[in-house]
């Protein structure tokens, strides 16, 4: 009789739990770990043609490099990492040592899904491509491409 007692209690929970199994897939899931939904940026995964992650469409854009300078004022990341991405609050984005990487997907990823210690993530609030001439810009600090270098 306890028997009874104890195992309809557990067919109720098996059948709730598959009716909540099915109807999110039926209904499409909407969780943000969901392969359905938008992604901000490169999408982690082994199937990427390259392992580097996506190459920025602006990195050899002259024009694109202005505007990831004027966009890099605009958005104020000067106001932590300075005037010339020389540090400040923030890290200095003219150096060699990155603690998330620098390849192009990594410091896309810094802006739009932000870092532990202080950098807000920008990708709700910022457009893709404007993202991607920020990036942009940032890869050319130190080189002969830089737009505006600091005199």
């Amino acid at each position: 009789m306890q028997i009874r007692f104890v195992a309809l209690p557990l067919a109720v929970m098996a059948l709730a739990l598959t009716g909540c199994e099915n109807r999110s897939v039926a209904q499409g899931d909407t969780s943000p770990i969901s392969s359905s939904s938008a992604a901000i940026g490169p999408i982690p995964g082994t199937d990427q043609p390259n392992p580097l992650g996506p190459i920025d469409p602006y990195i050899n854009d002259v024009v694109a490099l202005q505007e990831g300078r004027r966009l890099f004022v605009w958005y104020n990341c000067y106001g932590c990492h300075g005037g010339h991405g020389g540090g400040g609050m923030g890290p200095s984005l003219r150096d060699q040592d990155w603690i998330y990487g620098d390849t192009d997907a990594d410091i896309f990823n810094s802006i739009a899904q932000g870092r532990a210690n202080g950098m807000p993530a920008w990708g709700t609030r910022i457009p893709q491509d404007q993202i991607w001439k920020i990036v942009a810009y940032i890869k050319s600090l130190n080189t002969p491409r830089e737009p505006d270098p600091p005199r």
